[in-house]
């Protein structure tokens, strides 16, 4: 029973991300020289909780739902909740500030 529980929310959280993820094509281009320190600090401890976030926030707005789209600011909900931590947890290069990817560099 606690697994069909978990795989539906984790089911749902995947699909979340996946709507959210459809607009990010076009995130900004950064660019910032990050230091090894803010790439491990990143990698270690920032990540993991921007992942949880963005987990808990796709939950509280799968449970919110009903009443976003009563009150008409369902779009606004999945912003808030699951798109901006999403994109500050997978679309942002490691150790950096900014949501963006980091811009290639080009050499001659």
């Amino acid at each position: 029973m606690m697994y069909k529980c978990l795989s539906r929310t984790l089911l749902a959280t995947l699909a979340a991300c996946l709507i959210g993820f459809s607009s990010l094509g076009h995130a900004q281009a950064i660019e910032e020289e990050p230091s090894a320190l803010a790439m491990t600090g990143d990698a270690v401890l920032v990540r993991p909780l921007l992942l949880a976030t963005t987990v808990v926030g796709t939950a509280v707005w799968i449970v919110s739902l009903p009443f976003s789209l009563l009150g008409g600011n369902a779009g606004e909900a999945g912003e808030v909740l699951v798109k901006g931590p999403a994109e500050a947890t997978f679309v942002r290069c490691l150790g950096c500030t900014t949501s963006g990817r980091k811009q290639e560099m080009v050499t001659e």
